[in-house]
């Protein structure tokens, strides 16, 4: 009884709400990438292991460029949320899922690519860090967490480079170099994390000093009297990860019709590595599970961290965890899609011995968003038993189930939005 009582107040501390941002999120999934690539890279240079190079590439794409659409937080710093920016990483996500999707064909481009944006944007956040009044400079000068913090920064920007040059140049290290390399660039995520959740704790928003937040706001990066694709873009985070999730579907189903007819090569585990990958953040960004939607506590934070971990080992090693994530997504989007169904339309018990109301009238939207959901919630289920039972459902018509998935997504992410502004109006 006592060992119980000693072991309920740290129960309570980890499913309690947590104070991590989005920002400590993605930080710390970047983390896990690199520690886990630095892990694996030694197994890969004795070949003990296979060595997918698109989907690695192509899942650091995936999550640059959530980070850029939905904070505006860029390799290069951070930028106004604009319309242009959020079109340039939706066009950056799509080359990093089809590098993930059909192996060998981007394999150039996107080395280059995300060697040249580590490169360049390691140099550009050095440059800012040490010649900008309100960064270094001022940080130094402040005993404490914020010292932390230069250091942190500083780290994290120089190994960004050097992963560049490791990236644009393979020659430049020996494969035991670079995975001790990323295994310590890991480990600057995980420290650059913790000085960010500190130094917001110590410095809030309203009392904090010049320059306590790692980079500028992105509110005064320029004027907001722009016009079209510059003019800031008024999009929350859930509607921006369903645009993801549904560009994914939706790119999926759609290259789904030449691998089928045998036109393209395609990798099931960049698929599924991405999608669990992307499914992690939101459990850990929103609380927001395949199952329902819970407290965002240090527990589901944990959760979303294994369940991206998976995602990673599946993008970086082909052929390792295929099966048994196959079998989990499976599982997982039957039981969501069944579940959502009955919360949405069985009768709750209390609810039936009550008198009953006056119906009050239901807003077109509430009801356009109702349909939209349970039409999801059948194809979701749909889509987890051909995951389940691959020879039960054509190539081509899963291919046409993902289409209307990710149709159905961006739909929901339209009535999301014009719900917000309904509430927003007053």
């Amino acid at each position: 009884m006592s060992s119980h009582l000693q072991q309920r107040p740290g129960y309570a501390r980890i499913t309690e709400e947590s104070d991590l941002s989005l920002e400590i999120v993605i930080l710390l999934v970047l983390g896990v990438f690199m520690v886990l690539f630095g892990l694996l890279l030694f197994k890969i240079h004795t070949g003990e292991l296979p060595y997918n190079p698109d989907g690695t590439y192509g899942l650091f794409l995936v999550i640059v460029s959530f980070q850029t659409i939905t904070m505006g937080k860029t390799p290069f710093g951070d930028l106004r949320r604009s319309r242009a920016l959020i079109m340039t990483g939706i066009c950056t996500a799509v080359l990093g899922m089809t590098a993930c999707f059909i192996p060998g064909t981007l394999t150039g481009l996107v080395r280059m690519l995300v060697g040249t944006v580590l490169l360049a944007g390691g140099t550009v956040l050095l440059a800012q860090l040490f010649f900008s009044e309100e960064k270094a400079r001022t940080w130094m000068r402040i005993a404490g967490i914020l010292r932390q913090l230069t250091v942190a920064c500083g780290v994290v920007y120089a190994m960004t480079v050097v992963q560049g040059l490791i990236t644009l140049f393979p020659g430049f290290t020996t494969d035991r170099q670079t995975a001790v390399l990323l295994i310590g660039y890991g480990a600057g995520f995980f420290y650059l994390s913790w000085c960010i959740r500190k130094a917001a704790q110590a410095y809030p928003p309203e009392d904090s000093p010049d320059g306590a937040s790692s980079a500028p706001n992105p509110d005064n990066a320029g004027s907001t009297r722009c016009f079209g694709l510059f003019r800031d873009a008024s999009l929350s985070l859930m509607p921006a990860i369903l645009i993801l999730l549904g560009i994914l579907l939706t790119l999926l189903g759609l290259l789904l019709f030449p691998v089928n007819i045998g036109l393209l090569p395609f990798s099931p585990d960049g698929q599924l590595g991405v999608l669990l990958t992307l499914t992690a953040i939101q459990m850990m960004a929103l609380g927001d599970t395949p199952l329902g939607r819970y407290r965002r506590s240090s527990l589901m934070i944990l959760t979303g961290l294994v369940f991206a971990a998976l995602g990673i080992v599946s993008c970086i090693v082909p052929g390792m965890l295929t099966g048994m994530i196959q079998t989990f997504l499976g599982l997982v989007n039957i039981i969501g899609g069944a579940s959502a169904l009955v919360r949405r339309y069985a009768p709750m018990p209390h609810a039936s011995r009550a008198p009953a109301a006056a119906p009050s009238p239901v807003p077109p939207t509430v009801r356009k968003l109702m349909l939209t959901q349970t039409v999801l919630n059948l194809v979701t289920m749909v889509f987890g038993v051909s995951m389940l039972v691959p020879s039960l459902v054509s190539g081509l018509v899963v291919a046409g189930i993902l289409v209307v998935n990710g149709l159905l997504l961006f739909a929901l992410a339209s009535l999301l939005q014009e719900l917000t502004r309904m509430q927003a109006s007053g």
